[in-house]
């Protein structure tokens, strides 16, 4: 599985686009919102002569969403995520005029996933993880014979997600990085939603919020 990284908008915020030899792929947290940002992701999807097929959000704060709407519409796909983040999703107006930007509605979430299902495309299993507590419900994706991970905003390279926006607590946060993330193993490379990859290896021996 081939992963290919952006870091776009205010947040820098990073968007995935997983791919396999079958030349589909999936998007994950799109979060580009000006022209510039859009044709980035474009240009290499087409460039690879990859087929979306799938578009995901590990959980829905502005800075996840922002492309959605964008992605939906250009290659006819539904939104998918937990059911758990759709009342985040629903107040992403008011977010948005809070921050002051420029926000086209995201589609709804239309397919559900939640802990122990597998996403799939081409080739592709990724193994769903429930990983709530800096958002209500965010979910993780472990592609087991790789040993890669995305975690959307729940482990950072030295630092964890923030717990203080609605829906957030720290205590879940903990349990959810330490019950279903660290036991994954040392070698797993962790692709985060912000900042640097990492390794659970370097966080559980560095990482100050787990020690």
């Amino acid at each position: 599985m081939n992963i290919a990284s952006f870091t776009f908008n205010d947040f820098s915020e990073n968007t995935y686009v997983l791919s396999d030899d079958s030349g589909q792929c999936c998007i994950i947290d799109p979060g580009c919102n000006t022209p510039d940002e859009e044709s980035q992701l474009i240009d290499y999807i087409e460039s690879n002569n990859l087929t979306p097929v799938k578009l995901v959000n590990t959980h829905c704060h502005i800075d996840h969403v922002l492309g959605n709407k964008f992605i939906a519409e250009k290659y006819s796909l539904p939104l998918i995520s937990h059911k758990g983040e759709q009342i985040v999703l629903d107040n992403m107006e008011n977010v948005a005029r809070m921050y002051g930007i420029a926000y086209k509605p995201s589609p709804n979430i239309a397919e559900y996933l939640d802990e122990g299902d597998v996403l799939k495309f081409g080739n592709t299993e990724l193994e769903v993880l429930y990983t709530p507590g800096h958002s209500p419900a965010s979910i993780s994706f472990y592609h087991r014979s790789s040993n890669q991970l995305i975690a959307g905003d729940v482990l950072f390279q030295g630092s964890i997600g923030r717990t203080d926006l609605p829906g957030g607590d720290h205590a879940t946060l903990i349990a959810s990085i330490t019950d279903k993330l660290l036991p994954l193993g040392d070698d797993v490379k962790v692709y985060c939603g912000h900042g640097p990859s990492t390794t659970i290896g370097a966080e559980k021996k560095h990482n100050p919020f787990l020690q």
